[in-house]
């Protein structure tokens, strides 16, 4: 099943000069995969993920996500959308320092209002088992370790049951040790809980051992 196609996609900057970031990009990523876009700095990585995460939709082409066009919705709709299909994990945790650890998890689906809170304390109580940090859930957030932040930002991120995952270098602040552990995550969670996961990231070896790999160069996929 695919969860993300992507066809003709083509972006443009055109300020101060008309600037032809991405080109011709083709491409889907199946659900329960692990895909890493890689390429150099100035390759159109970021200007990629932007796209695909919804932030900007002045392109050419075609993006569907769960089998909704991208192209043409306005910001209200986008937003929705967002919150509902797209989870997110960055390089830096972004936790809100002076809430729990468990607050923190649960913010996202209380803003969807889709469950009560009761539910929703419940299912992050179960995502923060999963990941390890469940001990750590009455914590304010900027007591735990950066691993530990990034384990609790993956719940987070897991909390609406996002049709896709959607990661900027998420281990680009970490250690060797935790590099692992979030790889081996990732892996577990496409692989046994059916997750979709797209990443940006710098780290050959973590992209090695994706399921799939995504390499631009100079805007254009290089195979």
């Amino acid at each position: 099943m695919e969860i993300l196609k992507v066809e003709n996609l083509n972006k443009h900057f055109y300020t101060p000069a008309d600037f032809w970031v991405l080109k011709n990009l083709n491409f889907s990523i199946e659900k329960g995969k692990l895909t890493s876009i890689t390429g150099k700095s100035g390759s159109g990585k970021s200007t990629l993920l932007y796209l695909l995460s919804t932030m900007d939709s002045d392109f050419e082409g075609s993006i569907r996500i769960n089998g909704n066009e991208i192209k043409g919705k306005g910001n209200k709709w986008l937003s929705g959308f967002r919150n509902s299909n797209i989870g997110f994990i960055f390089q830096f945790h972004y936790l809100l320092p002076d809430f729990s650890v468990l607050q923190n998890v649960m913010l996202p689906a209380l803003k969807q209002g889709k469950y009560s809170k009761e539910k929703i304390e419940s299912k992050a109580m179960d995502l923060l088992g999963l990941l390890d940090v469940r001990e750590q859930a009455q914590k304010r957030a900027s007591l735990l370790s950066g691993g530990q932040q990034q384990r609790v930002a993956i719940a987070r991120a897991l909390i609406n049951e996002p049709a896709i995952i959607i990661g900027d270098e998420p281990t680009g602040n970490l250690d060797t040790s935790n590099t692992r552990i979030v790889l081996d995550l990732f892996k577990e969670l496409t692989t046994e809980k059916g997750y979709t996961i797209l990443t940006v990231t710098h780290d050959e070896d973590f992209a090695r051992q994706s399921d799939h790999i995504i390499h631009l160069v100079d805007g254009e996929i290089i195979k």
